[in-house]
């Protein structure tokens, strides 16, 4: 996500400390309930909608607390706790408040973990690199505030952090309290292999040490990423599986993969030698399974509108060149993850992180297009939505997103157990179908980048589907006679 400190911390921070707090909170939630209606289609087991500014609603009023809980409930939308390690006491005793609501109103417990991962590489001279005269020394090509240090180093750092996951995963289980949805945000901390890292790595002699060909990117980078996976596994994943036995954990960006990534994050730069493969201007890294080293239960894709992906593609329309893109996040996401297994997309809808003087070719993602971007994704395997976005930008993501969550459910049953029909993300500029089939129907979007009236044709299984035109709706077809 795009900040200028680290894992979100100073935000929530200054939320909660600042004099306005409470009249700002009181401020965002009447707005989120003033933007949104309470469902016309029952959730049922489905998912709600995460929504970032949707976080600490305070707890110091019980029944109002609970009263905003109910209303968002009716909304289909989580109320969130964060779990805040730099003042425990006071955040597990806000977050247990809010959190007992949840279980009497027999409601999702959700939890936002990230000051509770920080930091792995926390300045400490124990987890720098270490060169050929023994000198220490850190790589700070990460954001300019992250000391990156020693992949193998960093395995210290476990029991201290396990204890900031665990000092409120106890307390939640000593009340009876589940915790439902836990989630962080953490980015830049352990081992990347990106932005300057690789040439860090072939300086030190610990790395060199453990990473036999550290010459070949593809081993340095699955030397890291396994590292990165085991202590997001140990400190995090195992001690909340360990309490909670259904629980939902994951982090941002960590998902099953098709071996590429199709983003690029704000603090990552390219390396030179890294392989991957190209796309008109795009350049789709290689990327490392690491989902099922981490032990997450729930995969959390980024479906961003990143400024610099309008400028990678030559459609001429500016809306396919984000909804390409956008499509190609969700689908790689989609395709490999185990139906089992929950897809909760990281989204955005307003330019991320754009420059000061944009280049004019860059359009805003029009609004109709990113919402019928959204049904594609829940047709291609995205269970929910969690929306990120900071409160200037609220009213017009929540606006956009939460009809098409709300509307969507008038289908749970072709969400909760059809089965995608198609993967295909076409690199010319068209009509693009999305799809589940459950039995002998088949729920389908189709929308249009050109002027094309005539019936998409395509295989479903053995037999040929014929989608016709029809603009902004969702159509049940059926297959065979």
């Amino acid at each position: 996500m795009r900040r200028l400190v680290p894992i979100a911390l100073a935000w929530m921070l200054v939320w909660q400390m600042s004099e306005t707090a409470g009249a700002a909170r009181s401020e965002t939630i009447k707005m989120v309930l003033d933007t949104t209606k309470p469902l016309e289609f029952p959730r049922g087991k489905r998912l709600p909608l995460f929504l970032w500014p949707v976080m600490d609603i305070g707890a110091a009023d019980p029944a109002e607390a609970e009263k905003i809980i109910r209303e968002m409930n009716a909304r289909g939308i989580a109320v969130i706790t964060s779990w805040n390690y730099g003042a425990k006491d006071k955040s597990l005793g806000d977050a247990l408040e809010i959190a007992a609501i949840q279980k009497k109103l027999g409601l999702e417990v959700c939890v936002h973990a990230s000051s509770c991962l920080s930091a792995f590489f926390n300045g400490d001279p124990s987890t720098a690199h270490v060169d050929d005269n023994g000198e220490r020394f850190f790589d700070d090509s990460f954001a300019g505030y992250m000391k990156m240090g020693c992949p193998f180093a960093v395995k210290s750092r476990v029991p201290a952090i396990r204890e900031q996951v665990e000092f409120f995963a106890r307390a939640y289980k000593r009340r009876g309290i589940p915790v439902d949805f836990i989630f962080t945000d953490w980015e830049i901390d352990g081992p990347i292999e990106w932005n300057g890292a690789w040439a860090a790595s072939k300086r030190c002699k610990v790395c060199r040490e453990h990473i036999k060909n550290i010459g070949d990117f593809t081993e340095f980078q699955k030397a890291l990423r396994i590292v990165r996976s085991e202590i997001q596994n140990e400190a995090y994943a195992k001690p909340m599986k360990s309490l909670f036995k259904k629980v939902l954990v994951g982090n941002y960006g960590v998902y099953p993969n098709d071996g590429y990534r199709y983003w690029w994050d704000y603090y990552e730069k390219p390396v030179e030698g890294a392989p991957g493969k190209k796309d008109q201007r795009a350049f789709y890294r290689q990327w490392f399974q690491e989902f099922p080293l981490t032990g997450y239960t729930f995969a959390m894709p980024v479906v961003y509108t990143w400024y610099s992906t309008a400028l990678w593609y030559d459609y001429p329309d500016c809306d396919y060149r984000w909804f390409y893109n956008l499509l190609l996040n969700a689908t790689n996401a989609g395709k490999s993850t185990p139906k089992d297994t929950p897809v909760i997309p990281f989204v955005h809808w307003h330019t991320t992180d754009p420059p000061k003087n944009p280049d004019p070719s860059v359009k805003q993602f029009s609004e109709g297009k990113y919402q019928e971007l959204l049904w594609h994704m829940l047709l291609r395997g995205s269970d929910t939505f969690f929306l990120w976005c900071g409160t200037n930008e609220a009213r017009d993501e929540i606006r956009l997103l939460h009809p098409v969550y709300a509307a969507a459910l008038e289908y749970k049953d072709f969400l909760d157990n059809g089965e995608p029909i198609c993967f295909d993300v076409p690199t010319r500029q068209g009509p693009v179908v999305s799809g589940l089939r459950l039995k002998k129907q088949v729920l389908v979007r189709r929308t249009d980048f050109d002027d094309t009236q005539t019936p998409v044709e395509l295989r479903v299984g053995n037999e040929t589907l014929s989608v016709p035109r029809l603009e902004g709706k969702c159509q049940i077809l059926r297959l065979g006679k």
